[in-house]
């Protein structure tokens, strides 16, 4: 049976990290929001607000995708953030619309963590994207944890 896994979690969290273990499970493909973002809009990444247009465009091109490939019978791990009930209910779109089970793994880390993690990331330069405290707390402000009566089944991860 195929299974679409979702991650939520800030920035430095180690979203990216889980994504690529889940991805090595059999039959599993991973699907980088980071990596479509970055090859198609990267000079247009400018603002949490540039983030937000360019997101929803990849999301409603991706969307048909994702859901044949799980059709197919493939899982899929979604690297997308699963970070406010907007973006959840656009994956919640996808699962009902492909009729899959789910898991939404849950990064509960501390923003000292968080902070930490995202320091060594940007001085490896190993990711597509450079993102400033600032930024990091930018985006932290709409972080919004998964709430029960979404009914997504949360997988919890702690420090």
């Amino acid at each position: 049976m195929p299974l679409l896994y979702l991650i939520a979690g800030k920035i430095g969290a180690g979203k990216s990290t889980l994504a690529r273990k889940l991805a090595e499970r059999p039959a599993t493909l991973l699907i980088s929001e980071d990596h479509w973002t970055s090859h198609l809009f990267a000079d247009q990444l400018k603002t949490i607000d540039d983030y937000r247009l360019l997101s929803a465009r990849l999301r409603t091109a991706m969307a048909p995708h994702i859901v044949a490939i799980l059709r197919l019978g493939l899982s899929v791990v979604l690297d997308f953030p699963a970070n406010t009930p907007a973006q959840r209910g656009w994956m919640r779109e996808l699962i009902e619309e492909a009729k899959v089970a789910h898991e939404l793994h849950l990064l509960d880390m501390p923003d000292a963590l968080c902070l930490e993690r995202l320091r060594r990331r940007n001085a490896s330069g190993e990711h597509p994207f450079q993102v400033t405290d600032a930024e990091f707390a930018q985006f932290t402000r709409y972080f919004t944890p998964p709430s029960a009566d979404e009914g997504f089944n949360v997988v919890v991860h702690t420090p």
